[in-house]
């Protein structure tokens, strides 16, 4: 991984290109982050960077993570994420990293926590075709329909589609492109979708495929 930061999502919009198309891009505001610990292959068995986004309150902080904080003399931050840089030896405890550390064009894998939707049947959750809703169906209009066979296996398959949880899971979406990076507000703009609400904590990175 060549480069990391924590962000949050803003939102969708559009913006237009020099030919005059319309690219959709949601807009995250990344950083800045502050490097609160680095971890080393003596110490920890592998190389790594800790990075902290968004400011909170002193006495919204755990006592373990105020220690944490205080020890290097970091700001109290709300949200804390490792990172596998490449070059981790070229970062050093307190230095801050900005959306600047991206450029236009680039690729890069955007992670995060989708939108909950709740306990939800099979027609939500997996997109099952539902039944006629005519007279003669009976009360299974939108039931998940055979479970398999009988005798053999007798039980149910693993894995099988059924309702339940949907959502709030989460996800990376590889290979977006960085269209657009306003270094003084700290926003990148990110063609198409990124998984999450609006508000929702993200994670950028170097794109890994």
């Amino acid at each position: 991984m060549k480069k990391g930061i924590i962000g949050k999502k803003l939102g969708m919009t559009q913006i237009f290109d020099e030919a005059g198309n319309v690219i959709p891009v949601t807009v995250v505001e990344a950083g800045p982050c502050v490097v609160v610990q680095k971890k080393t292959k003596e110490n920890d068995g592998y190389e790594a960077v800790q990075l902290g986004f968004s400011d909170i309150a002193e006495r919204k902080v755990t006592k373990p993570a105020k220690g944490h904080f205080t020890k290097v003399s970091v700001p109290f931050k709300k949200h804390l994420k490792e990172f596998r840089l490449d070059d981790c030896a070229s970062v050093n405890v307190g230095d801050e990293i900005k959306a600047d550390v991206f450029e236009a064009g680039e690729k890069v894998d955007v992670t995060g926590i989708t939108k909950g939707h709740g306990y939800t049947g099979a027609i939500k959750r997996w997109n099952h075709h539902r039944l006629r809703m005519t007279h003669g169906t009976g009360p299974v209009h939108r039931q998940v329909g055979s479970m398999g066979a009988n005798s053999t296996p007798s039980r149910v398959f693993k894995n099988k589609k059924m309702a339940g949880q949907y959502g709030n899971e989460q996800v990376t979406t590889l290979n977006l492109s960085v269209v657009k990076i306003d270094a003084e507000k700290n926003l990148i703009a990110i063609k198409g979708a990124v998984p999450g609400v609006r508000g929702g904590i993200v994670f950028i990175r170097s794109a890994v495929k």
